[in-house]
């Protein structure tokens, strides 16, 4: 059984509230829901961390090395600037795929440049909510 760490970034908790004409009006718990069913008919794990902070967020991808079998992780702004987040990925020797629910591409200049997406094993955008369910579907394959 393949074990899945979901990792949400700054904002990520006003999901439903913030922006719902980019993000949607679905909540971070049900998104979570939605992952659990997936993971469930995938015979996969899951677990689920969020949080504001870099460095709590840092210190989750390191605790994950030699306990699971792959992360997804929605890095948020972190996106776009986080260096620090960029080598916690590269250090540790788990496939990565990254989530963002609106197309960045289509967004302002800023966004158009991950940071954190060269060290993962791919990107999935503008997908809405079902990109974290796409990413799982990957992790549980033999593939990645």
């Amino acid at each position: 059984m393949k074990k899945v760490l979901i990792i949400n970034g700054p904002n990520l908790n006003m999901l439903g509230i913030r922006e719902p004409g980019v993000y949607g009006n679905e909540t971070l718990e049900t998104v979570y829901q939605k992952i659990k069913n997936k993971a469930q008919a995938l015979k996969a794990e899951v677990e689920f961390f969020q949080s504001n902070i870099e460095g709590e967020i840092i210190n989750q991808i390191h605790g994950a090395l030699g306990k699971f079998d792959g992360i997804v992780i929605n890095p948020g702004a972190f996106t776009h600037y986080s260096y620090a987040i960029r080598d916690a990925i590269s250090c540790v020797n788990i496939p990565v795929i990254e989530v963002h629910i609106s197309n960045v591409h289509k967004r302002e200049e800023f966004r158009h440049k991950s940071v954190t997406a060269p060290v993962c094993a791919g990107q999935i955008c503008g997908l809405g909510t079902n990109g974290y369910l796409y990413a799982l579907e990957e992790l549980c394959n033999e593939q990645v």
